[in-house]
């Protein structure tokens, strides 16, 4: 499998998720900032122009981190990254869309992408403001969620590869984390697939 991704973006969750199940893959690096993700070869692979890409052993193409995660998920079985009933599973994705979709989707881009939001820079303070706004409000809903839970299901899954990224964005930034999403993130951290994901994208 082909692996296309940034370092430090929400494709590490997925890089994480792969390391997880121990499958094969090669990586190709997308730089962002230079605009690979719109040149014709990505777009003729992506037209979303988006990350993560991956392209399956058949040569299928899948997009969107949700849909890479429980495909990854529901390939491996062995690996158990979703639980096992139907509640369990309907949990995770629950927590894993509100991740990406709010937390990241809304809070992080207002962000990282302010001009996105506004094309007039004298409301770009504004909206990084209304975006940490909606980042420091996702932790806490998280944070309820993992109330007496080590991870979002219990046990280790997709939704915690989810969940890593925004909170090592969070710390990158100095955003503070609520105490128990705190704890998720220190507890991600020790885990050795985690460590080594960090050390290849060039973290320490």
């Amino acid at each position: 499998m082909k692996l296309y991704m940034t370092p430090g973006s929400c494709s590490t969750g997925i890089h994480i998720l792969l390391e997880e199940i121990d499958r094969p893959f090669e990586a190709y690096i997308v730089n962002l900032p230079a605009g690979d993700h719109t040149k014709p070869d990505y777009l003729a692979l992506n037209p979303k122009a988006t990350i993560p890409t991956l392209v399956r052993d058949d040569g299928s193409v899948l997009t969107e981190f949700q849909a890479i995660a429980w495909w990854l998920a529901r390939s491996a079985p062995k690996s158990k990254l979703l639980p096992d009933d139907a509640e369990g599973e309907a949990r995770v994705i629950e927590a894993m869309a509100y991740v990406v979709g709010t937390i990241h989707g809304q809070g992080f881009a207002r962000i990282f992408t302010t001009d996105t939001f506004s094309s007039n820079p004298d409301e770009h303070a504004a909206v990084k403001a209304r975006g940490q706004q909606i980042v420091e409000r996702g932790f806490a809903v998280m944070n309820g969620a993992l109330d007496g839970r080590e991870y979002v299901a219990g046990r280790f899954s997709i939704a915690d590869a989810a969940l890593f990224y925004v909170e090592f964005w969070a710390d990158k930034l100095k955003i503070a984390l609520p105490p128990h999403c705190v704890a998720h993130y220190q507890r991600m951290l020790a885990r050795p697939v985690v460590q080594r994901v960090l050390r290849e994208e060039g973290y320490r």
